[in-house]
């Protein structure tokens, strides 16, 4: 039993979270979260995307997260303020996001 445990845990099953911030993509990372903005974020895309927690520490997605993060924010009607509540499961510093959802403001 503990060795299917360990293997569950190793493969990010067990270790799953749920995570709020703001989604930035990454080369925006470092600059004023509150000015980003959607479109920016849309061209920006290929440079992949990320979690910005209330503490600032920087979560990036996995290839998957970024793909729906993208899908997400096409759909999106707002230009500001990019809250979000992602579930995933973190690889080292890397975000491996199962669901994203853009919260209110």
């Amino acid at each position: 039993m503990r060795i299917i445990a360990l293997a569950l845990l190793s493969a990010g099953f067990l270790a799953a979270a749920d995570y709020s911030g703001t989604v930035v993509d990454v080369m925006c990372r470092g600059k004023d979260l509150a000015e980003h903005t959607r479109e920016c974020a849309l061209t920006c895309s290929k440079s992949g995307y990320g979690l910005v927690t209330a503490d600032g520490k920087f979560l990036k997605f996995d290839e998957a997260g970024n793909a729906r993060t993208l899908a997400a924010l096409k759909k999106l009607t707002r230009d500001k303020d990019l809250k979000a509540k992602v579930s995933g499961s973190l690889d080292g510093e890397v975000l491996k996001v199962q669901a994203i959802e853009f919260t209110l403001p």
